[in-house]
């Protein structure tokens, strides 16, 4: 099950991200819940987290990076459940907020410590984009960037003339 992050859900996105097996040097292991709560509480930001059984098992957060691009950011999973469609499902969830929030793109990092993953992004449609990461982090390299257009749900006419 998927659902929208709350406030209790922070030790547990944390718990998830550390137990996701990033590479020590990654700007992740320096990611504090302070951290968590200030990015995934700021205007317009927000997240998911996946739960399996009684565990959160997946985390996804998202903020808006002006009025065309949602970032997608800190997706994980603990390990005994890739490959399961989780992953896909978090992605896929913020997908639908930047739709209905009437973003033009997802955008996406992907630290050098964990290049890996871009073949499961490009699966779901992401492309890899020359443009610079504005919230890289200053103490790490510089991120891969990949990018998805976004189609909006179209107005309908009744909804048009309200």
């Amino acid at each position: 099950m998927i659902r929208s992050l709350t406030p209790a859900d922070l030790p547990a996105f944390h718990a998830v991200m550390q137990a996701a097996g990033m590479d020590p040097r990654s700007s992740w292991s320096r990611t504090t819940p302070g951290d968590l709560e200030a990015a995934l509480f700021a205007p317009g930001a927000g997240g998911f987290v996946a739960v399996t059984g009684e565990e959160v098992s997946g985390c996804v957060g998202f903020r808006p990076d002006g009025a065309q691009t949602l970032t997608l950011n800190r997706l994980a999973t603990v390990p005994r459940v890739r490959g399961q469609g989780v992953g896909t499902a978090l992605v896929r969830a913020v997908e639908a907020v930047a739709a209905a929030g009437g973003f033009e793109r997802v955008l996406l990092a992907v630290s050098r410590f964990n290049l890996g993953v871009i073949p499961f992004y490009e699966g779901l449609g992401y492309v890899r984009s020359d443009e610079p990461y504005r919230f890289a982090h200053s103490d790490s390299p510089g991120p891969a960037v990949l990018v998805k257009a976004i189609s909006t749900p179209p107005t309908s006419p009744q909804k048009a003339l309200t």
